[in-house]
């Protein structure tokens, strides 16, 4: 529940967004996306449900927030594992085994949630982001030599994220880091 008063209005409306996603999270991992209504997460963030709709039309808008938040914060993380290490093969390694994981974890929500959050320009702008990330980290390894460069990399940055999208199915962490040691084979020269 957000504080009544912050130091600054625009810092109370920060806190009061985030506390409505947070419970709007809460309630659709409780008791499914189709059956939260706005007047149950007005209650749960401690708010009125007139105050809720100056931030929000319905569930789906703050479930898109919620999720274009989420992606961000994926986004963010994948960018501090390539800016981590100096060697490109060891920042390529671990940017693929972050994006693995978060893959496997994408497929872990009920089927209609994934439907209803995995649609959306900005879905298809993180996934660009994504293989952009991935080709630079190509290029800067393949001018090292440790990937080969018989393949352009744009083209290796596709065959690695489609390929690490079938993290997804995999039961295990150990299944998913095989599964990346598989795809990194497959690009050494």
């Amino acid at each position: 529940m957000p504080k009544l008063w912050n130091e600054t209005i625009e810092a109370h409306r920060r806190e009061v967004h985030d506390a409505i996603l947070q419970a709007t999270w809460a309630l659709v991992t409780e008791h499914g996306p189709l059956s939260v209504t706005m007047s149950q997460i007005a209650e749960k963030t401690g708010i009125g449900r007139a105050t809720l709709y100056k931030y929000f039309p319905d569930v789906e808008t703050i479930l898109h927030a919620w999720h274009q938040r989420h992606i961000a914060g994926h986004l963010e993380h994948l960018g501090q594992l390539n800016a981590g290490a100096d060697d490109p093969m060891q920042r390529l390694e671990a940017v693929l085994n972050a994006y693995a994981l978060i893959c496997r974890q994408r497929t872990r929500h009920d089927a209609a949630l994934a439907a209803l959050l995995h649609r959306g320009d900005y879905v298809d702008e993180a996934q660009q982001h994504v293989h952009d990330l991935v080709k630079q980290l190509m290029t800067a390894a393949a001018a090292t030599g440790d990937v080969r460069d018989d393949v352009r990399p744009e083209e290796l940055a596709a065959y690695c994220v489609h390929a690490l999208m079938a993290a997804g199915s995999l039961r295990s962490e150990a299944a998913v880091r095989r599964l990346v040691t598989v795809t990194l084979d497959g690009l050494r020269p």
